[in-house]
C-alpha cells in the first residue's frame, strides 16, 4: 500500500470509529477506547443524528487533484435514527453512473425495500483503469463525504458492478477489506488491479460460460483470489451445459465463518442481467441481494473472527434488517416414493407495499427442486431463493401471494423452514 493510501485509510478508520449513534448510548473515551456501556455491535457514521444536506442527485468531489462526480440516491424513508447499509454500482466499459442509476443499481434498488443509500461513480475515460489507484481514492473520498452527512451502517457496505465494473468491485474488495463486507463481480476480471489482497471479503462471482469479452476463466480467476483468502474449499463448482438457457449458484464449503464465496455461472454472454430460459426477468437482482442482505449490522469485516453467517444458508439474522419487509408464511406438502409437491404462500404484514420481493427458505437435506411455479427458483437445493415474476411483483400491506414447486426427496419429505422475505426472517404458521 503506498503512503497516501496510509494516510487515506489512516484518516477513514479515524471518521469512522468517532462515528456514533447517541440513541444507542454510544460514547468514545478520550483514549479512544469505547466505554464499557457502549453497544460494541452498532456500526454507524458521523451522518447519525444530522439532519443531512445531501439529496438525491449528481455531486462534484475533488479526488486526486480531480474533478469527479458520483449520483447519490437514499431510501424515500430515509431517517437520520437508523443506519442503513450503503451500495457501491460500478458502471461497465464506456458505460456511465446514469446507466447504473438507469438499471435499478443493476435491481438492487427495487430490492432493498428502503434499507440502502446507493452511490454510482463515474469513472475517468468511461472505465476504471485505476492508475495509481485513483479510483480506490475516489470511493474513499466518496465514502467520507457521504458518510459525514448521512447515516450508515458501516458493518454493511457493498460493493458491484458488471465487465468493467466487475473488476472494480474487485479491486475494492482486495484494496479495502476491511470498508466493504462483500462484494459481487459480474462478469469481471483483474482489469483495475487487486492491492494487497491480503484479507478476506465476502464474495459473490457470476460469470456467463459463453462471456466472449471477458472469459469465464478471468472470471473464476478472480473468484479463487478469495476462495483462497476466505480459507474456502478449493473445488470446481459446477456449470450448465452450453445451450441450456439455465444457471448455477454454487456456495463454497469450509470458508472462514463470516466470509462465504458464491459462484454463478450462466448458459450466456458478456451481459449483466442475465435471464434464464423461459424466465421472464433476471435472477441477478434477487440472488445478489441475498447474498448481501444475509450480514446483519454490527459484524465489522475488520473482525473475521466476528460471529456472522458461513454461507448463504445460514439464518439471515436474528431480526428485521432495517426497511426489510415483516411476513408470514404457510405451506403445505404432498408426497410420494422419492418425489413431492409443496404450495407457499407469503403475507406481507408489514406496513408497506413491496414492488419487487424475494422468499428465501431453507430445503430438508436430499431435496432438490425439480421445476416450479409463479417465481424463479435458484440455487435448487439448500438455501434457496424464489424470486417473484413479473405478474406478481406487487405485494401490498396485507398482501398474499402463490407459489411452489415440484421437487426430488432422499426420504425427508419434510416442509421448508427458515423463511425470510426480502432479507427480514418470517413467521411460519
Amino acid at each position: 500500500m503506498t503512503e497516501r493510501e496510509t494516510r487515506t485509510l489512516r484518516v477513514l478508520t479515524g471518521t469512522f470509529a468517532a462515528a456514533l449513534l447517541a440513541a444507542a448510548g454510544m460514547m468514545i473515551l478520550p483514549d479512544g477506547s469505547a466505554s464499557a456501556e457502549v453497544n460494541s455491535s452498532a456500526a454507524a457514521t458521523a451522518g447519525c443524528g444530522k439532519t443531512p444536506t445531501l439529496r438525491d442527485g449528481t455531486y462534484t468531489i475533488q479526488s486526486g487533484g480531480q474533478a469527479r462526480t458520483y449520483i447519490l440516491r437514499l431510501p424515500s424513508t430515509y431517517t437520520n435514527t437508523q443506519a442503513h447499509r450503503l451500495v457501491v454500482g460500478l458502471h461497465w466499459l464506456n458505460g456511465s453512473a446514469n446507466d447504473v442509476v438507469g438499471n435499478g443499481f443493476y435491481g438492487l434498488q427495487q430490492r432493498s425495500g428502503n434499507s440502502a443509500i446507493f452511490i454510482a461513480p463515474q469513472g475517468l475515460d468511461a472505465g476504471w483503469a485505476n492508475t495509481g489507484g485513483r479510483d480506490v481514492t475516489l470511493i474513499d473520498d466518496i465514502l467520507r463525504v457521504v458518510e459525514n452527512d448521512l447515516c450508515v451502517d458501516t458493518s454493511r457496505r457493498f460493493a458491484l458492478g458488471f465487465s468493467y465494473g466487475g473488476a472494480m468491485s474487485y479491486a475494492l474488495a482486495c484494496a479495502r477489506p476491511t470498508v466493504f463486507r462483500a462484494v459481487a463481480p459480474i462478469a469481471g476480471a483483474n482489469l483495475s488491479g487487486c492491492s494487497p489482497a491480503s484479507q478476506p471479503v465476502a464474495y459473490f462471482g457470476i460469470h456467463g460460460i459463453r462471456d466472449s469479452v471477458l472469459n469465464v476463466s478471468m472470471g473464476r480467476s478472480i473468484r479463487d483470489t478469495f476462495v483462497r483468502l476466505n480459507g474456502c474449499t478449493a473445488h470446481n463448482p459446477p456449470e450448465p451445459a452450453s445451450g441450456s438457457g439455465t444457471h448455477i449458484t454454487t456456495a463454497y464449503p469450509g470458508c472462514r465463518a463470516g466470509y462465504p464465496v458464491q459462484w454463478a455461472a450462466f448458459d450466456g454472454d458478456h451481459v449483466p442481467l442475465p435471464v434464464d430460459r423461459n424466465a421472464s426477468s433476471s435472477w441477478v437482482s434477487g440472488e445478489v441481494w441475498q447474498f448481501f442482505s444475509q450480514f446483519g449490522g454490527g459484524t465489522t469485516p475488520s473482525d473475521p473472527a466476528s460471529p456472522s453467517p458461513s454461507s448463504p444458508s445460514a439464518s439471515a439474522s436474528s431480526g428485521p434488517a432495517p426497511g426489510g419487509a415483516a411476513c408470514r408464511v404457510t405451506s403445505t406438502v404432498n408426497a410420494w416414493n422419492n418425489g413431492l409437491t409443496a404450495d407457499i404462500t407469503v403475507t406481507n404484514t408489514g406496513s408497506s407495499p413491496l414492488t419487487g420481493w424475494t422468499l428465501a427458505f431453507t430445503l430438508p437435506s436430499g431435496q432438490t427442486i425439480t421445476n416450479g411455479w409463479n417465481a424463479t427458483y435458484a440455487p435448487t437445493s439448500g438455501r434457496v431463493t424464489a424470486t417473484n415474476v413479473g405478474y406478481n411483483a406487487s405485494l401490498p400491506p396485507g398482501g398474499s401471494v402463490s407459489l411452489g414447486f415440484q421437487a426430488t426427496h432422499t426420504g425427508n419429505a419434510g416442509a421448508p423452514s427458515t423463511y425470510g422475505l426480502n432479507g427480514s426472517p418470517c413467521t411460519s404458521g
